[in-house]
């Protein structure tokens, strides 16, 4: 079907339609994620953390390279610091590479920072272009690759996995897109099926450009809970602990040791160039009908979930807070307002 015959069925946008609104804090590096191995007194300790906006999109797949960082070591019992997508997704990949797992936490979802995520299937917010070297962009699009593929067989119920169409809205055309000069989309748009600029006549939004492509919409609670499932099921074991200093991590037995705990790399590796991106989500109640999902113009964005209607975003560099503000619910609200009243029908 193409895009000029699809019928979009609008969202319903009104504060008394909200059923909640949450913050989460993004792990954010201008420079982007960190995977690599250091000697820690006799850990081997290999870092996967500060992925931004990108957790949930490159879990897998940074999970893979640090996976493949731990093969040239001979020990096959390790610790995973974090029970995030991050920490989850490779202490699987580990057992799925024989490896016997402990995952040692101090927050269990839903209090992750990885259940406040929208899901999309999509790198944002993940490096400033300006900071990224050779190196890592080519650790970027092989961890991308290898995520992309992997999430594509968990489609389903089970795992809170489905295809949608997403249109991609903006003022000029190199905002309707993944081929923003500045966007890591540029990077992956090869891995993108289908991509589609749509002319005046196929673009049902008021927006003067729009382009279509599906991509995965992953739903946090559902596949969070479906890992651990996994893992334990797989014979993992959770503890729950936190570490103040890397003083605490000499007391486990493991040598080897995979550090996934996002911001809290931030004081326990002194890594600062870690700082958080604050976001605020929306959520109305859930509509059925609605099968597609926004992204744009500027920062917003609707996923239509089944825990109801997302809508977001704001991008507050450095701040920290976790209380909903009234004023972003407010602006929020009255963007997306205007995108879906002004739909064409």
């Amino acid at each position: 079907m193409s895009p000029s015959t699809l019928r979009l069925h609008p969202v319903h946008v009104s504060a008394d339609r909200i059923i909640r609104t949450s913050v989460g804090l993004r792990p954010f590096r201008p420079s982007g994620f960190v995977v690599r191995g250091e000697k820690l007194d006799s850990k081997t300790v290999i870092h996967n953390y500060g992925h931004g906006g990108s957790g949930i999109t490159l879990s897998w797949g940074t999970a893979h390279l640090a996976v493949e960082e731990a093969s040239k070591l001979e020990t096959r019992e390790c610790a995973v610091l974090g029970c995030g997508v991050i920490g989850l997704s490779t202490a699987r990949l580990l057992q799925l590479r024989g490896y016997t797992v402990t995952i040692y936490t101090r927050d269990m979802p839903p209090e992750t920072t990885s259940n406040v995520a929208g899901g999309l299937w999509e790198p944002v917010s993940l490096y400033d272009a300006e900071c990224i070297t050779p190196q890592f962009k080519s650790q970027f699009v092989e961890a991308a690759q290898w995520a992309f593929r992997r999430f594509q067989p968990m489609a389903g119920d089970d795992y809170g996995i489905r295809w949608l169409p997403l249109y991609t809205l903006g003022e000029t055309a190199a905002s309707a897109g993944p081929q923003g000069a500045d966007s890591p989309g540029t990077e992956v748009e090869f891995l993108y099926p289908e991509l589609k600029q749509l002319s005046p006549s196929e673009n049902p939004f008021s927006t003067p450009f729009a382009s279509l492509r599906d991509t995965m919409l992953i739903e946090p609670s559902i596949y969070l809970e479906s890992l651990i499932r996994d893992f334990q099921v797989a014979g993992g074991k959770i503890q729950i602990r936190d570490f103040a200093s890397q003083r605490d991590l000499m007391s486990l037995h493991e040598t080897l040791v995979f550090n996934c705990t996002g911001l809290g790399a931030r004081k326990l590796f002194q890594d600062k160039e870690l700082i958080p991106i604050r976001g605020q989500l929306v959520f109305l109640l859930p509509q059925p009908e609605v099968g597609y999902m926004t992204n744009g113009p500027g920062n917003i964005y609707m996923f239509p979930r089944h825990d109801g209607v997302l809508l977001g975003g704001s991008f507050e560099r450095g701040k920290s807070n976790l209380e909903p503000d009234p004023m972003i619910t407010e602006r929020i609200l009255r963007e997306h307002s205007a995108l879906f009243s002004s739909m064409k029908q």
